[in-house]
């Protein structure tokens, strides 16, 4: 769902650009991101809340607002290793883990790592590419590591997948299953940018690129953030909203498939590190509110129906939320 759609989860008059962003490491992120990004701020503190949060991210949007120059974005901020995949039905699993061949020299057998080996993997319209190589990216996406000939090899920290589709196009496109979905930690779109936002991107002398920024934050510092947003507290009383958020999904009769567990852990990692970055070491009811949207509707199926009464499943968790009793 668009980012502006989710502003009405949060709490009355104070919309999701009027937060500041405390931790200055966080915020330098953010600002040197948006110097490419021009007028996206809410859709780059998300991503880079899912990248403290230790998720991957689903952009859907149409092509030419901007998806792969935030991740190339982000992944030169960190100073990362970037590698794009740009996925198509001839695409081999083998192309994202890598693979084993026989040295002709040696005549032994040796590993040849795949674009998966690196910081930031971009996989550019997912949905083009094979159900076979849709679920390569499984084991990576949830372990981190990659398992070929009886071998396991790790794979670098941190690691993110930033995977992208068109919403519009569903010629020649494969539907990513329900256990693909719900890999990602969220999913976002980009959206048009504001008349205003479009003026300055025309105005600019020059086109600003990803490689065109610096630096302004180490991998070291990435993990060290990682760590500090698992120490978060994340009291009891939270505990118990989150889990009435996704029970609630479960038990209603115009939703077909509810939100799992590991929907519920997603929910609460993206709260802990949504509070590191507003400079809080506990997770606040506003926070799960904000970022349900994100993190739970992805992984729900509505009823016909659900959808005839709801639509989306966004506006389903809408309704929901304003049923559930907030802590206090």
């Amino acid at each position: 769902m668009p980012v502006s759609g989710g502003r009405s989860f949060y709490r009355k008059g104070k919309t999701m650009s009027s937060i500041d962003t405390i931790n200055p490491e966080i915020d330098r992120l953010i600002s040197n991101i948006e110097r490419v990004i021009i007028g996206k701020k809410d859709v780059i503190r998300l991503t880079v809340t899912a990248l403290i949060a230790g998720g991957h991210v689903l952009i859907e949007d149409i092509p030419g607002v901007g998806k792969t120059q935030l991740a190339s974005a982000l992944s030169v901020s960190c100073g990362g290793v970037f590698n794009r995949l740009q996925l198509t039905p001839d695409i081999m699993p083998s192309d994202i883990t890598g693979f084993s061949l026989i040295d002709p020299k040696t005549k032994e057998l040796s590993f040849r790592q795949g674009a998966a080996f690196c910081n930031f993997l971009l996989a550019d319209e997912i949905n083009r590419s094979s159900p076979k190589t849709q679920s390569a990216l499984l084991e990576v996406m949830e372990e981190s590591q990659i398992s070929i000939d009886g071998n396991t090899y790790d794979l670098p920290s941190p690691f993110m997948v930033l995977a992208t589709q068109n919403p519009v196009e569903t010629y020649g496109t494969y539907h990513l299953p329900e256990a693909q979905m719900d890999r990602f930690l969220m999913r976002l779109e980009m959206g048009y940018p504001g008349s205003e936002n479009e003026l300055e991107i025309l105005s600019r002398p020059e086109n600003t690129q990803a490689k065109d920024i610096d630096q302004v934050i180490s991998l070291k510092d990435i993990d060290r953030l990682k760590e500090s947003a698992k120490k978060v507290s994340c009291s009891e009383l939270i505990n118990k909203y989150i889990i009435g958020i996704s029970e609630r999904t479960r038990n209603d009769e115009g939703i077909l498939l509810g939100v799992s567990p590991r929907g519920s852990l997603g929910l609460q990692a993206a709260s802990k590190a949504f509070a590191l970055i507003q400079g809080r070491d506990y997770v606040c009811p506003d926070d799960v509110k904000y970022l349900v949207p994100f993190v739970l509707s992805h992984r729900m199926i509505l009823t016909a129906q659900g959808r005839a009464k709801w639509g989306t499943a966004s506006k389903c968790l809408k309704y929901l939320l304003d049923e559930i009793p907030v802590p206090v």
